[in-house]
């Protein structure tokens, strides 16, 4: 018997003094120690080999199993290891030192890492309104790093958009709504690129502005907006979260039909009656709801850009302020939607 075992230990040393990968040397070993088994298994018992092997299997399975769960273990620990440590800081993304340390909690996040952080680095975002959705949206992209922040909106900062509209300050009250969120989101972060379109969206605008742009955020607060903002990135293939808000009450939901989800027009296929989804100038809206769905659209597009967790596609969630409750319903594509029924099949 030990003369098996030390020739097990010669093959796994001499392997690994000539280079030869453990797993192959575990294999080498693994047909020693099977040899072994069987040739107690199927030799009769006087034979000299069995003899010469300590006459029973049993303390060889024996062995054989506290080498297994040995190694198993160690599996098993580098694998935990490998899960809580954070993933390598990027390179070769033109990251300075003050963007690695200004990331860092992204990085620590296995979900994101040094890989999430570079596609965020990468990504380009259409905010489609600056208002009260926008502020928090745009703020939130900017401090997660998103390389390019597009920003379209015609209208300019009054004093009644402040209770809401958090990325606006008194001082900027009749400058442009682009303008003064591309000084409050360079302001938070110089690394990234804010590109102001002060504009109202038609057709040919907003496939233009689209087409440039990998994810678009919709916190518009009128129906022809939403269903054009729509009806072109279903054109485009380009994914769209899209959110809407009044009094207390709030949802949000993303829509890809290019990647198999339905999109807004799928849920939405007819428009609300006059008076039944007035906008926030008519119903009034509590200051705080626009930042609780802003941030969540925030969140969404972060974790469609690097892959994380299971965004809301194929889902609506709806949010009641007022009396502390959320809860989500399930979305699906309509064959004959006017948007993109049999456009991506």
């Amino acid at each position: 018997m030990v003369t098996v075992l030390a020739l097990m230990a010669a093959v796994w040393g001499l392997g690994a003094a000539f280079g030869v990968p453990g797993r192959v040397r575990g294999v080498a070993v693994g047909f020693l120690w099977l040899a072994v088994v069987l040739a107690h298994l199927v030799l009769p018992p006087e034979a000299a080999l069995r003899a010469a092997t300590g006459g029973r299997a049993e303390p060889w399975v024996v062995l054989g199993g506290v080498v297994l769960l040995w190694f198993g273990y160690r599996a098993l620990l580098r694998r935990i290891r490998a899960r809580a440590e954070p993933q390598a800081a990027p390179t070769g993304a033109a990251f300075s030192e003050t963007e690695l340390s200004r990331y860092a909690r992204h990085i620590l996040l296995r979900e994101v890492g040094g890989t999430g952080q570079k596609r965020l680095k990468a990504a380009r975002v259409l905010v489609v309104g600056a208002g009260g959705l926008g502020s928090p949206a745009i703020l939130y992209l900017a401090a997660s790093g998103v390389g390019v922040i597009g920003v379209v909106d015609d209208d300019t900062v009054e004093d009644s958009n402040l209770q809401r509209q958090i990325i606006h300050t008194d001082d900027r009250i009749g400058l442009p709504k682009v303008q003064s969120a591309m000084i409050a989101a360079r302001a938070l972060n110089p690394f990234v690129e804010i590109r102001p379109y002060q504009r109202r969206l038609d057709e040919t605008a907003a496939r233009d502005l689209i087409a440039g742009y990998d994810l678009v955020l919709d916190g518009t607060d009128n129906f022809d907006t939403r269903y054009l903002v729509n009806r072109v990135c279903a054109e485009l293939g380009v994914p769209l979260v899209a959110a809407a808000i009044t009094q207390w009450e709030g949802q949000i939901g993303l829509y890809d039909p290019a990647r198999g989800g339905p999109c807004y027009e799928c849920v939405f296929p007819v428009r609300p009656a006059p008076g039944l989804a007035p906008a926030c100038a008519e119903a009034g809206v509590i200051a705080p709801l626009p930042g609780v769905l802003g941030s969540m659209m925030a969140l969404e597009a972060v974790k469609r850009l690097t892959g994380a967790g299971d965004g809301l596609q194929g889902r609506l969630m709806l949010y009641d302020g007022l009396h502390g409750d959320a809860r989500t319903i399930r979305t699906r594509r309509r064959p004959d939607c006017a948007a993109c029924g049999g456009r991506h099949a």
